[in-house]
């Protein structure tokens, strides 16, 4: 008999929500998950990203919560009861649109608040109350400084992507999150990869949790072609994005990149080339990156740019491939970066491009998929790889010849009285003739011979200077008697 969302027995209101968003039947996480999250176990949930975490933990939540569902307009009908933690603001917008479709006849409410955009309309959201809130941690601070929400009534903590956060640096700000909550709770983890240190982490606030991992640890998706492309150097990894978009004819595409310049630098030569692209990195504000999410899974645009800000719980359906113009510096990312494509089940293609200078790199990630990529030189001619080496041969010419006319053109500044002249005291031997010292011959008539032959010389400029002992120098010569 095979498993059906009937069969976990949800609640109509939360079945006929899941049958209007064409939910047939769960996938394998979600078969497993659901069970027990509706027992109130804690658990570590690890999956290949797409294949639905999301609803495995937000739908027995929404069961679980079911009780105190309500239709009051008083806020304090509504309070916090499950928390949801995401380490970027597009996951957590994207886990608010899919909570909030779950619960569309529940009664239940759902708000989200992060960071890059106003906090005045999620003040607003907090006040009118709400069930579930899905947040990211340093906002979520910001309004429990401001005293804008209260969590003391908290049955449930999520952390999703919980290894990201860590990765990010939030361990402080969960850490804080955490002392704010009841201790009788239920805390659920889910991540596509759990490292050993995240494992560690889960023991310290877990209480006896279920393990749940529907495929092997760290795994990449089966339906998913990958391969990677060794390039000459810079230039020619720009060329081959748009070499390989066109040649394989790729209607869509997330080309990632480890830095926020090289994204929009690359958005922008791509545009040069005729191709249509945008860029998503951190520096835009969330107003711009969720429009430029929009426009992308709109189909308006063809490729997307992005950093590691997009490589995480983004649900982009049917997106036929990803592009590593950079190798990501950790190899778990690079699970992350080619789960965009191959969802759900659907086949997709990952090309990684790669020069000399990664090959350990590209070593790391085929010792965590435990096999080795199929790698093959990519030859580029296309002209912006040509455009790139001319311009830096023609600034470099540039720079040379500058150094090289420097001293004529000062020089010709100096005639012109541009410039006061570089030795301003060419009349004074002292200050351009080498030091060269000439010892006189001692006078037979001289009193203290030591001192005659120490001090007596001829002065740079021929003249004969009289010798004079140390004492005149520190207050006269006695005169001889």
């Amino acid at each position: 008999m095979s498993t059906t969302f009937e069969s976990f027995g949800l609640a109509e209101p939360i079945l006929r929500a899941v049958t209007e968003l064409g939910y047939r039947e769960p996938t394998p996480i979600q078969a497993q998950a659901i069970p027990i999250v509706l027992q109130g176990r804690d658990v570590m949930g690890a999956a290949q990203t797409g294949t639905g975490k999301t609803a495995g933990f937000a739908l027995p939540i929404l069961q679980r919560l079911m009780q105190h569902a309500n239709t009051s307009a008083s806020p304090a009908r509504h309070p916090v009861r499950a928390l949801i933690l995401a380490p970027t603001r597009e996951l957590a917008d994207q886990i608010y649109a899919n909570v909030r479709d779950y619960a569309k006849h529940t009664g239940l409410r759902a708000a989200v608040v992060c960071g890059g955009v106003d906090i005045a309309p999620q003040i607003a959201a907090l006040r009118r109350g709400c069930e579930v809130l899905i947040a990211t941690p340093g906002r979520l601070l910001d309004h429990v400084g401001q005293k804008t929400v209260n969590l003391g009534q908290a049955e449930m903590l999520v952390l999703d992507e919980a290894d990201r956060m860590l990765d990010m640096g939030f361990l402080p700000d969960i850490q804080r999150i955490i002392r704010l909550l009841p201790e009788q709770r239920q805390n659920l983890m889910f991540s596509a990869t759990f490292s050993g240190d995240i494992r560690k982490l889960a023991e310290t606030f877990l209480n006896d949790p279920v393990s749940i991992e529907v495929a092997r640890r760290n795994a990449a998706a089966e339906n998913v072609e990958q391969l990677v492309y060794r390039v000459a150097g810079a230039d020619a990894k720009r060329a081959a994005v748009a070499q390989l978009v066109r040649q394989r004819q790729i209607s869509q595409v997330i080309v990632f990149t480890n830095t926020k310049i090289g994204a929009g630098r690359l958005a922008r030569q791509l545009e040069k080339e005729g191709l249509n692209a945008d860029a998503i990195h951190g520096d835009k504000s969330q107003q711009e990156r969720l429009a430029t999410l929009d426009k992308f899974k709109r189909g308006e645009t063809t490729i997307l740019v992005a950093t590691d800000v997009a490589a995480r719980g983004l649900d982009i359906a049917e997106l036929p491939a990803v592009i590593n113009y950079d190798l990501p510096y950790s190899p778990e990312d690079y699970i992350h970066r080619i789960g965009r494509t191959g969802r759900a089940g659907a086949s997709g293609l990952a090309l990684s491009l790669m020069t000399g200078d990664d090959e350990r790199l590209l070593a790391d990630i085929e010792k965590l998929l435990k096999r080795k990529l199929p790698a093959e030189s990519l030859a580029v001619d296309l002209p912006v790889a040509e455009a790139g080496v001319r311009e830096r041969r023609e600034r470099r010419g540039r720079d040379e010849a500058d150094a090289g006319a420097a001293p004529a053109r000062r020089r010709r500044r100096e005639t012109e009285g541009h410039l006061p002249k570089a030795t301003g005291y060419s009349n004074d031997p002292f200050f351009y003739k080498p030091y060269e010292p000439e010892v006189s011959a001692v006078t037979a008539d001289t009193a203290d011979s030591s001192v005659d032959s120490a001090s007596s010389r001829s002065s740079i400029t021929g003249a004969r200077r009289t010798a004079r002992p140390v004492p005149a120098l520190l207050g006269g010569i006695k005169k001889s008697s």
